[in-house]
């Protein structure tokens, strides 16, 4: 057994998706709130066809979520079941297109913005890979797009070790075994769905049974402090749930239309720029985006003192670190956009995050997500929208591989994450790989009719904080 295939069976792959990516699965009654990740990486040289669908396969037998699909009863107890496609087809998923002379990077990423935009086909596993030939400067680039449902950035990451190598040099590995298909007849889905509602039910009473323990003894020995405790976490799920609008009275149109855009920059310049303010390189990185939000709007003589992001806050401990899916809270925060030297900014920025990070009712997300699911799609669509559709843009920070990574020989020069929008006018995702950051930008272009000048307003705001660091 190859060292891949023991790191992917720490992995724990349940046959029900958790409360929270069920939500996520439901919500996308609107298409507005759509789950979609593309992935757009880049690499040295030409990919080889073979070796490469090899290796494709090779992953989607290692791991179980990319040949099961999701099954769904609208009238079950129980979130979806991943199940094997029965007709699984890697041709389907993965696909060889070469482009015109003279390609660039913008070119592959023209070509990615309708792949995002398109939703997946439900009846089949929830991805596709796209390798693209013939750029310029005799690169390849490889498209991926998956659904959220699947994983989460920093869950991606692991599961990109059934993909890529750590070595050029690597050995082509063997095929394990396609997994057995059995499709559950209606009565054993009806089994199966009691008998998850079950245990989970034990283990929801069994934890609030632990939390309400908690509470008596706080009640009887500071009956002061649990009244106060109380209040502080019902103020907190009003903040987490309660409906808003944009701050932004600029960008407030929503639609189901991308563009795709990208920067980049030395990680040791933003993790230097950060030290300067005490932060690290997430204080960075929204520090830019605060920055260049501002310049943008006031570029259309907009001033604007503080914007609403959303940032998926990652909770992957020891207990579920290998857990496939989601483990992260969907933090709303207040991003300040003054003052202007970036290294206050930074700092309150930091703040500003942290609080979030501690809200009382993160703690809550689960169980929350299990209320709204017991209500109808539509109205868990619109109550779930009202919420996201509030915030101005998204940004999120996904540690990438430390050192060069390769595929089938190749060493990837470049790896961009597109998120998904899901409400927001704007998406920013930072992978940081080997020695360099890479965002990718998702902008709604209905939002922003002029992403260019979005573009560079941000970079920038990623100047001025990169202009503290030591080593500029």
């Amino acid at each position: 057994m190859t060292d891949v295939m023991k790191d992917i069976e720490n992995f724990e792959f349940i046959d029900r998706m958790s409360d929270s990516d069920a939500l996520m699965w439901s919500i996308e009654k609107d298409p507005l709130l759509r789950s979609t990740i593309v992935t757009v990486s880049t690499f040295e040289g030409s990919l080889d066809h073979d070796r490469v669908r090899h290796q494709v396969d090779f992953m989607s037998r290692a791991i179980p979520r990319l040949r099961q699909r999701v099954r769904a009863n609208p009238l079950s107890i129980a979130p979806p079941r991943w199940e094997f496609d029965p007709y699984f087809d890697l041709a389907y998923h993965l696909r060889f297109v070469t482009v015109s002379e003279g390609a660039t990077l913008h070119d592959v990423l023209s070509m990615a913005e309708p792949i995002g935009m398109q939703g997946f086909d439900r009846a089949r596993p929830l991805w596709e890979f796209t390798v693209v030939d013939g750029l310029a400067d005799g690169t390849s680039a490889v498209i991926i797009k998956i659904h959220h449902s699947i994983t989460d950035g920093v869950g991606g990451m692991k599961l990109q070790l059934a993909l890529f190598n750590l070595s050029p040099d690597d050995p082509t590995p063997e095929l394990p075994d396609a997994p057995e298909i059995h499709v559950l007849s209606q009565p054993e889905r009806v089994a199966d769905a009691v008998s998850h509602e079950s245990r989970r039910s034990a283990g929801m009473f069994a934890d609030w049974a632990k939390r309400g323990l908690g509470g008596v003894l706080g009640v009887l020995t500071d009956p002061v402090g649990a009244l106060a405790d109380a209040e502080e976490l019902s103020g907190s799920v009003v903040r987490m749930i309660k409906p808003a609008s944009p701050m932004s009275p600029l960008i407030t149109e929503r639609s189901l239309s991308v563009r795709f855009d990208t920067l980049q920059f030395p990680l040791a310049q933003a993790k230097g720029a950060a030290k300067v303010s005490g932060g690290r390189l997430n204080d960075a990185f929204i520090g830019g985006l605060a920055l260049g939000l501002r310049r943008y709007h006031e570029a259309h003589a907009r001033n604007v003192g503080a914007l609403r992001m959303n940032m998926p806050i990652n909770i992957r401990n020891q207990t579920i670190g290998n857990q496939a899916g989601n483990a992260f809270i969907p933090a709303r925060v207040e991003v300040p956009l003054h003052p202007d030297d970036p290294a206050e900014i930074m700092k309150k920025v930091r703040t500003a995050v942290l609080s979030a990070r501690d809200e009382p009712a993160n703690d809550l997300m689960e169980l929350l997500s299990n209320g709204l699911n017991r209500l109808p799609t539509s109205m868990t669509s619109s109550l779930f929208g009202a919420m996201l559709k509030g915030n101005d843009f998204t940004a999120s920070n996904v540690p990438g591989a430390p050192i060069p990574i390769y595929l089938v020989g190749q060493r990837m020069l470049s790896q961009y994450a597109f998120g998904p929008n899901a409400g927001s006018a704007m998406n920013f995702t930072l992978v940081s790989y080997a020695d360099e950051c890479f965002i990718g930008a998702n902008i709604d272009p209905v939002a922003v009719p002029d992403p260019d000048v979005l573009m560079l307003c941000v970079q920038k705001g990623f100047d001025e904080v990169l202009s503290l660091s030591p080593t500029s």
